[in-house]
């Protein structure tokens, strides 16, 4: 099947009341596990990884392992850049054929943010791929360092989509990369106010939200659900203790694989 773009296939989830499942994966044995489950429900799904994962699995390398993974999948899989920081790297991706990437310049101004997302809508478009911006701060950034929450500002919201025209956006609604010290509090009051809103939304941090507050977020606007540390969770604990590498990759993807499954059937609204 061939590759798909994140902006299609958001459009078709979001008109079914479903998610996309956005999964971070940073091997050859999440990637398998990831597709492995997609396949047998014929959900889309996305493959990811963070900028600053980089350095683990640098771009040249994971990159055409997941884009050859898309292209032979039996259902539509997206590959996206997560978390780009810098130009160079989105630049990267791009040329790599990526159909889609993410620029976070929720830290900076209102208008630094959408300036450099409108720039980067730029260099997307000679590719056809899609953007994706977050506005508000997810608490924790994803390689873990310390960032307290900050929730999006509707008002703000819906003029950062007035003046860029994203493809998507990544809405602080008091979720958090990593794990949550507690239950997570959601901040739908964030999401009701920005209804009706025709962009797809994001809901990053998506490890530790409740089943039914995915569903509600769902029902919502959320049309994008990042998943990274539940997996990367599953797949350590799965390898320890493995006799040879091949029975350690073979629980690796397996982990992998269950994660999604869960996941996916609760993006697509099957698990009640």
């Amino acid at each position: 099947m061939p590759l798909a773009n994140m902006r299609d296939v958001m459009r078709t989830q979001k008109a079914q009341g479903k998610a996309l499942g956005a999964f971070s994966v940073s091997s050859l044995e999440m990637i398998e596990g990831v597709l492995r489950a997609a396949e047998p429900l014929g959900e889309p799904v996305l493959l990811q990884v963070a900028q600053c994962r980089l350095n683990v699995t640098p771009l040249a390398l994971i990159g055409p392992c997941m884009l050859a993974a898309a292209r032979n999948a039996r259902v539509p899989v997206c590959v996206h850049l997560d978390h780009g920081l810098t130009l160079d790297c989105v630049k990267e991706a791009l040329a790599l054929g990526f159909t889609s990437v993410m620029i976070d310049g929720s830290t900076l101004q209102d208008k630094e943010n959408i300036a450099l997302t409108r720039q980067v809508m730029a260099m997307a478009r000679p590719y056809g791929a899609a953007v994706e911006a977050e506005i508000g701060v997810v608490g924790r950034t994803e390689s873990g360092g310390d960032q307290q929450a900050l929730g999006a500002d509707p008002a703000q919201a819906r003029q950062f989509l007035a003046e860029t025209q994203v493809d998507a956006l990544a809405v602080a609604i008091g979720n958090a990369h990593g794990v949550y010290a507690g239950t997570p509090k959601l901040r739908f009051d964030v999401l009701e106010q920005l209804q009706p809103v025709d962009t797809p939304l994001v809901l990053h941090g998506g490890t530790g939200i409740s089943d039914g507050d995915f569903r509600r977020c769902i029902r919502l606007g959320m049309t994008k659900i990042n998943i990274a540390t539940a997996t990367f969770q599953a797949v350590t604990l799965a390898a320890q203790g493995a006799p040879d590498y091949f029975e350690m990759a073979k629980r690796m993807q397996d982990a992998a694989y269950a994660v999604t499954m869960h996941h996916l059937r609760v993006f697509s609204g099957e698990e009640a």
